[in-house]
């Protein structure tokens, strides 16, 4: 890293960006740590971290005279290399970095990385849990939570890190290079983003562009980009295991009549790998998850016996179809996560009783048609929040479907479920849209929720 002639430029003061300018500054790295947000102030940037009192900092507008101190300029996940402030920095010849660049090559050891448009969070929490039934030093990274910078200066030869990976990371990451990469399913998403599905594709399917012949690639069998693009990865001698949840795969794991099982290459032999009514999980979205960090588990050498083991005791991550309470007969679940209308599908589809659903927030400018089909059959009322709820709404009237009601704010959409739902019935809140705007972000969005619930009086 070419840090000695000119200063590094840490975008961003989240938890991201603070970890980042942690790291430099361990490493003896001449930093400037920059925010947009004018407001901000250094004194409360330095109560978060003891180790940045001594980094300048500025806020506000960054002059383009300023940027020809920078051989680098680390971005924020939320900061895109297409803003006009990151095209300035690239002009003046500043690499742009992301932390996962970073981490990565300032970390050591193997590493397993999830990315996927849905089931990332759940994969990786259950691949860590797989990986510490195995390996003494397991560390758990990125989109999950937990920075990567935040932990690579610890991290030893011996150490296994299983990182999630979002498109946003992924487009700033140049020489990051997993031993075993997994891409779960690709469907529309952050389009406001990437602009274009063919851009968020590439940059999905970018986690394996520096992998080399014999690395492997976990891939999901029944997502059509990915399947063509594992047959891509083959010619490069990159070894893919795919996963499916509609057919027996030679090679494989497959789900059939309600049992995973791993598959030899030539399909001759079979091991089962568990039931699914062995698992705590619900959904057959979580069966996919399951098997993909079976696969990875399994291509770094986990025994299938520590693998099953694990498997039959993980439980679902907050916000992802989590079982929050049973009030009066009715079952409350928090699908915060479901940010998109892919993952709310899934939601939708794993609850086994009539449902109302909470559905809207932050426009992504994504397309409501199949999530709204989803419904049909299974949703008794569709209960819409924030700045998408007309875009919903209309878009639901488009496809005929009945029983849209439309709330004023997020706590009157959470007490009219409450209200209006019978025994025997369910409430999620699977919202199919980003937080943003009510909510700092999905977590805020489901603890608000469940801390509602959890105060409704029984009887």
């Amino acid at each position: 890293m070419d840090t000695k002639r000119k200063k590094v430029l840490v975008v961003g003061t989240g938890l991201s960006g603070i970890s980042a300018a942690e790291l430099l500054v361990e490493k003896g790295v001449d930093i400037l740590l920059y925010d947009s947000n004018e407001k901000l102030c250094a004194s409360d940037i330095r109560k978060k971290s003891e180790r940045l009192k001594d980094v300048p900092m500025l806020f506000g507008n960054l002059d383009e005279a300023d940027a020809s101190q920078f051989s680098i300029a680390l971005l924020s996940p939320g900061v895109a290399t297409d803003q006009p402030m990151a095209k300035m920095l690239q002009a003046h010849g500043v690499k742009l970095w992301g932390e996962i660049e970073l981490a990565y090559r300032c970390a050591k050891g193997k590493i397993a990385a999830i990315t996927g448009t849905n089931g990332k969070t759940t994969t990786t929490a259950l691949t860590g849990e797989i990986m510490k039934s195995h390996f003494p030093d397991v560390k758990v990274v990125g989109n999950i939570g937990i920075p990567y910078t935040s932990l690579a200066a610890e991290m030893t030869e011996e150490t296994v890190t299983v990182a999630e990976i979002s498109s946003f990371q992924l487009e700033t990451a140049h020489t990051f290079c997993p031993d075993v990469s997994a891409v779960l399913n690709i469907t529309p998403d952050h389009l406001n983003r990437h602009h274009t599905m063919e851009c968020y594709i590439s940059i999905k399917e970018s986690i394996t562009k520096n992998q080399r012949p014999g690395q492997t690639c976990v891939l999901n069998y029944e997502d059509d980009i990915l399947r063509e693009f594992g047959e891509s990865l083959q010619k490069k001698s990159i070894r893919v295991i795919y996963f499916s949840s509609k057919r027996a795969l030679k090679g494989g794991l497959y789900l059939e009549n309600g049992v995973i099982y791993l598959s030899d290459p030539d399909g001759a032999h079979r091991q089962q790998v568990a039931a699914v009514d062995e698992l705590h999980l619900l959904g057959a979205h979580n069966y996919e998850n399951v098997m993909a960090a079976a696969a990875i588990a399994y291509a770094f050498g986990v025994p299938l016996k520590k693998i099953r083991k694990v498997l039959k005791t993980f439980q679902a991550v907050k916000h992802r179809i989590e079982y929050t309470a049973e009030i009066n007969g009715v079952r409350y679940y928090n699908d915060s996560k479901a940010t998109n209308p892919d993952a709310a599908i899934q939601g939708i589809r794993a609850m086994d009783r009539p449902t109302y659903l909470i559905g809207g927030g932050y426009d992504k400018q994504s397309d409501y048609k199949d999530w709204i089909d989803a419904c049909a059959g299974r949703v008794v009322k569709l209960v819409l929040t924030g700045e998408t709820k007309e875009k919903i709404a209309a878009a639901a009237a488009q496809r005929g479907l009945q029983g849209v009601v439309l709330c004023d704010t997020f706590a009157e959409a959470v007490c009219y479920c409450h209200d209006h739902a019978k025994p025997g019935e369910a409430v999620l809140l699977s919202p199919a849209c980003a937080s943003w705007g009510q909510f700092k972000n999905y977590e805020e969005r489901g603890d608000v929720f469940k801390e509602m619930v959890r105060n409704f009086p029984q009887g």
